[in-house]
């Protein structure tokens, strides 16, 4: 079954602020990400960069301003179900097998592109069905976690440090499925200290440094 990413869908930020112990990390924030495009957010420690993504996932509230999914308020779209979110913990349960963890991912979203089988094979997971998460290396659960993504039918990858615990090799791996599916009309926003050789993107930068 082939499987169609979304297309014409456009997330939208308007003035967006955040403020954390009376400090304002960022203000005035604007952007705008369609598809094919990617959302490179930097800057240093402490600058705002994981609340951002926080706000943009819906784990927390901005305290002024708009996200907008094709033009509506996010809470009043279909945003949530055309996103994807891997985080510093990686989001698997560890007292699972990685087989019951992707199973229990696929339940809860469409399938997307790959089955559980090519999904690890191409993560370099193959072999690894039956083991239990908790027996590991941190490489390999954040492996998994791109398993996840490759499974399931989202339009926007938001990612987290996605190169955290991460192998040289590992990083080609990662960067070569950012780009398969910003090709296939995905959009990504992420994180990052590492230089990301993704060729002819489109990658926008915001450096949240700047931004207060």
């Amino acid at each position: 079954m082939d499987v169609v990413i979304s297309q014409n869908m456009v997330l939208e930020a308007k003035e967006l602020s955040c403020i954390r112990d009376d400090r304002i990390l960022f203000e005035g924030l604007n952007f705008k990400l369609s598809n094919h495009q990617v959302l490179l957010l930097e800057g240093k420690n402490g600058s705002g960069k994981t609340s951002l993504l926080r706000i943009i996932c819906g784990f927390r509230e901005q305290d002024s301003g708009d996200l907008f999914w094709c033009e509506q308020k996010i809470k009043d779209s279909e945003y949530f179900s055309e996103m994807a979110y891997v985080g510093h913990l990686d989001g698997v349960k560890k007292e699972l097998t990685v087989l019951e963890n992707l199973k229990m991912s696929l339940s809860l979203s469409q399938k997307g592109r790959y089955s559980i089988d090519q999904a690890l094979e191409t993560v370099h997971l193959a072999g690894y069905d039956d083991s239990l998460v908790q027996t590991l290396s941190a490489g390999q659960k954040r492996r998994l976690s791109l398993a996840r993504l490759l499974i399931t039918k989202n339009t926007l990858w938001i990612l987290d440090e996605p190169f955290t615990s991460i192998d040289k090799s590992g990083i080609t791996l990662i960067e070569s499925l950012m780009h398969e599916h910003i090709v296939a009309g995905g959009m990504i926003i992420l994180t990052s200290h590492h230089d990301l050789a993704l060729h002819e993107v489109d990658v926008q930068k915001i450096n949240l440094s700047l931004c207060h």
